[in-house]
């Protein structure tokens, strides 16, 4: 089947491929992005699309690298004191941000110190810093109260919320409020006077970033920029995606609709993949402010009424790219487990999911789904949960808008009458989801992840793992959080799947990696 570009134009969406600003000489990335950047500001959210934008801008202390190990990136040298107290850090030399200025040790040290009032494994480290310190511009130091052993895996975070490094006036803005200006020290600048919402998000090489010597590993080594200009096109409409990556207009769509995957794969001049060996593990989260799912009977209802093979295939397309997993840790990572599983695991039952609602008190409340049309692994699922709940009698309706919305509409702890919700659904990569410490999905409190659960004894478990000493004590404490959170139900995991990308032939130097990178790549 072909499918006609022409609806790209017609429908605005401002590609502007001739008129483009960039010279004839300049070499352009042309790249659709997951979703629609809305918020600029990688440590007031979780969102994907959003920390993408920061590894555009910004650079961090240290990264991960393919083989999970933590190496310095701005962190020229440093040491750790023998009674495991004290780090000591040294920044590398030619480290400015966008707008000239020299990157310092206050900039470090107020950029971790917003990070850690947001992000779960920062409160962690948070806990136990005693206080961050100045000795000039180039070394600071961080004076611990006690041992934290993952010290570096959080200032190393792969993932959201990735401690990235910015400005010092801008780190100084509370934790809790958006910072709208994105200056970094990043391999690419953000020209915010040409971003358009809804449109396009454009960058240019950062010709003053000094790269690592070393080889690209992820988000580790030396990021060196290929191309002049990088412009980020969102197309919602996956067919529109489609034609404009078959007709070469674009270079490369980030996530392919697996739907249009044998479309793609009939063009010679384009390439499908699967750049992540582990996937992504899909979400249904509840409101725990809320009623109804601030009743434990009613999440537990359920995990007896959704069959994760109904989720696989609504979001991998075919089986081939999707598994069941019923594991809070996903499945294929070291502290993986199905202890307490049995309810998800077993036989779809309808008859015990009702009793449980039942029991609940529920009395017809409207419980709102909200979700994300132009997120397909939001929006399939949402539409199967939709019906799933329909089938058990309860009063469901699903609310629809773009995902800038959804993760927007999220942070409202307000009652669905007043613009809040019961459930969302979203996915996270899985290799975020691999330990207590790296998924934000089984914290605790009034910090916690969009949906608020509260439950002590799951946070004391989790600092429990904190507290473990070798890899046997870790796995008994993560089986220990895997049972509770298979009785108090956080979340529910729905499938494990990849997400294929797709781009044209005459790119090259793609990292493969969880996350998308956008250095090292070369357009011919």
């Amino acid at each position: 089947m072909k499918i006609a570009f022409a609806p790209l134009r017609a429908a605005g969406f401002a590609l502007a491929l001739a008129a483009s600003c960039a010279s004839a000489q300049q070499k352009v990335l042309r790249f659709i992005p997951q979703a629609d950047l809305r918020i600029l500001d990688p440590i007031a959210t979780t969102a994907y699309i959003t920390r993408n934008h920061g590894y555009m801008v910004y650079d961090t202390l240290f990264a991960t690298d393919a083989k999970f190990q933590i190496q310095p990136q701005m962190v020229d040298k440093w040491d750790l004191s023998k009674d495991k107290l004290t780090y000591t850090f040294t920044l590398r030399e030619g480290l400015k941000f966008h707008d000239g200025q020299p990157v310092r040790s206050a900039d470090c040290i107020a950029s971790l110190e917003r990070w850690a009032k947001r992000d779960g494994l920062g409160q962690k480290l948070g806990e136990a810093t005693e206080a961050w310190s100045a000795v000039n511009d180039k070394t600071f130091r961080l004076k611990l109260k006690k041992p934290f052993p993952l010290t570096l895996d959080a200032l190393g975070r792969l993932s959201s919320n990735t401690p990235f490094i910015m400005p010092e006036r801008i780190a100084k803005t509370d934790a809790f409020q958006n910072i709208t200006e994105a200056i970094g020290s990043g391999p690419f600048k953000f020209v915010k006077e040409e971003w358009v919402p809804g449109s396009k998000v454009i960058y240019v090489k950062n010709t003053d970033y000094v790269p690592r010597k070393e080889p690209p590993s992820w988000a580790a080594g030396g990021k060196v920029v290929k191309v002049d200009r990088v412009e980020w096109i969102y197309i919602p409409d996956s067919a529109t995606a489609a034609a404009a990556l078959n007709a070469g207009e674009v270079d490369w769509w980030e996530q392919v609709a697996a739907d249009l995957i044998p479309l793609l794969r009939k063009n010679k001049d384009v390439r499908v993949e699967n750049r992540d060996a582990l996937g992504y593990v899909g979400v249904l989260r509840f409101n725990f402010l809320q009623p109804p799912f601030n009743n434990q009977k009613m999440r537990e209802a359920l995990l007896y009424a959704v069959d994760q093979r109904d989720y696989v295939l609504a979001l991998a397309g075919d089986e081939r790219n999707g598994r069941t997993c019923y594991s809070f840790l996903a499945c294929g990572t070291p502290l993986s487990s199905e202890v307490g599983a049995d309810p998800l695991k077993g036989k779809r039952d309808f008859d015990r999911a009702k009793k449980l609602i039942q029991e609940s008190g529920y009395k017809g409340q409207r419980i709102v789904i909200i979700s994300a049309t132009d997120q397909p692994l939001s929006h399939s699922q949402s539409l199967l949960t939709a019906e799933l709940l329909r089938k058990l009698g309860l009063n469901v309706e699903l609310q629809a808008g773009d995902w800038g919305t959804l993760i927007t509409r999220r942070t409202s702890r307000e009652p669905i009458e007043k613009g809040g919700w019961s459930i969302f659904h979203t996915a996270f990569l899985a290799a975020e989801m691999s330990s207590p410490a790296a998924t934000p999905m089984v914290s605790s409190g009034h910090n916690a992840w969009f949906g608020w659960p509260d439950n002590k004894k799951l946070e004391d478990l989790r600092e429990a793992w904190f507290n473990t000493a070798d890899a046997v004590a870790a796995k008994k404490a993560a089986d220990a959080v895997q049972l509770e959170a298979s009785k108090f139900v956080p979340y529910i995991p729905t499938a494990q799947f990849f997400i294929l990308t797709a781009f044209r032939s005459n790119l090259s130097g793609a990292i493969v990696a969880p996350v998308t990178f956008l250095w090292n790549v070369e357009k011919k």
